[in-house]
């Protein structure tokens, strides 16, 4: 069985998901323990679930590398197969990535390489771009810059806003996600291939 650390930063809608997918009994994942950068409210997804959760806020840090240190510390504990980022609003630091590396996948609302970064969703409509997508990734220490391991078209509807084209990506971020997971479980997909 896959253990799996999640990290978030807000409500955690694709944490709820991925722990409704790991209650059936065939999908060869599980969530170990669920941390947050911040007091987030998908925390509560954790334990609606009865997931043990942790928070290490990055404000209470003079710098990355010791909010590194200290995210480090919380993860080795559970010692979980994959860290998934789930909607982290945080470049990981060099420390993290050292330790856990290549086993931290990421999910991102575009078609990468298009559109990176925090605005996604926003970047493909200014852009006046047609289609968008989803992608899930391999961390790196760039800015959603790692190699891809799984990514999808997704058709931008004329007139969409933001927040409705980012619900119709998450449903395929979701389902990407839950396909890479099952390819990691089964060994399709090798992380260490992946080691930089």
């Amino acid at each position: 069985m896959l253990t799996l650390a999640v990290l978030i930063s807000g409500g955690g809608s694709n944490l709820r998901a991925l722990l409704e997918e790991t209650r059936h009994p065939d999908f060869p994942a599980r969530v170990v323990v669920v941390g947050a950068d911040r007091d987030a409210q998908g925390l509560f997804h954790a334990e609606d679930f009865d997931i043990p959760s942790f928070a290490v806020p990055y404000s209470s840090y003079e710098t990355r590398e010791q909010w590194g240190e200290a995210l480090i510390e919380q993860l080795a504990r559970w010692n979980a197969d994959v860290v998934v980022l789930s909607g982290l609003m945080r470049l990981l630091p060099r420390n993290v990535l050292d330790r856990f590396a290549p086993h931290i996948i990421n999910t991102h609302p575009a078609y990468l390489p298009e559109f990176p970064g925090a605005h996604a969703v926003r970047d493909a409509l200014a852009a006046g771009a047609t289609e968008t997508g989803a992608s899930v990734i391999v961390v790196d220490g760039g800015v959603d810059s790692g190699p891809v391991l799984r990514r999808e078209r997704v058709a931008i509807p004329a007139g969409a806003t933001e927040a409705e084209l980012h619900d119709a990506i998450k449903l395929v971020e979701r389902r990407l996600l839950s396909e890479v997971l099952v390819d990691i479980a089964t060994e399709k997909i090798r992380l260490e291939e992946y080691r930089a």
